[in-house]
């Protein structure tokens, strides 16, 4: 009777000890204006993404040499792969009648145009703004010169604090990036 007491003890506290069931968070898509492109196709290839922001928890802020991240509450995919799935998403809103797909996607074609994106921040600065900050090159496919190349930084701002917003935030900075990828691409 006293060692099954004892297991139960100690069962029990082995359950208290157990961390919740993380919070998942995606980006989504957001609506934006469209564009009209020359191109059929674009290839946006594999997005380059800042190491400290390649982890499952959602990095809330890197400021005064720490990164913040968020307790119990990650993505629901890897960050790069969700980055090219939004944005290619984004992109597909934006440019009717042109055919976006990712050089990582399982449909491959000889495209008009390549994109090219490498975040370098997309956290919270010591305000609370999101702030993304991102190299964009665009080029022609079958071009021998150099790609247009530009450095874009974007803010928005959260409705609160919560998780919720920040990721609500992110994802309009990523379509107000989409928004400026957009008209790169029609001057390409």
């Amino acid at each position: 009777m006293m060692r099954r007491r004892a297991m139960l003890l100690g069962l029990a506290s082995l359950a208290a000890c157990t961390s919740p069931t993380p919070e998942l968070f995606t980006l989504a898509a957001v609506p934006g204006p469209p564009r009209r492109l020359w191109a059929r196709s674009v290839e946006l290839r594999r997005i380059g993404l800042a190491g400290y922001l390649d982890r499952p928890e959602i990095v809330r802020a890197a400021a005064d040499y720490r990164v913040t991240v968020a307790s119990n509450q990650r993505w629901g995919e890897p960050l790069g792969g969700m980055l090219d799935r939004v944005f290619t998403e984004d992109l597909v809103e934006r440019l009717p009648g042109t055919a976006v797909f990712t050089e990582a996607g399982a449909i491959s074609t000889a495209p008009d145009l390549v994109l090219e994106l490498d975040v370098m921040r997309f956290d919270t600065d010591a305000s609370g703004m999101v702030v993304l900050l991102a190299q964009v090159a665009a080029r022609r496919a079958d071009a021998r010169a150099a790609a247009h190349a530009e450095t874009v930084r974007l803010t928005a701002t959260p409705a609160s604090a919560a998780t919720r917003d920040l990721v609500a935030a992110m994802s309009t900075a990523l379509g107000a990036l989409a928004d400026r990828v957009a008209t790169l691409l029609a001057a390409a």
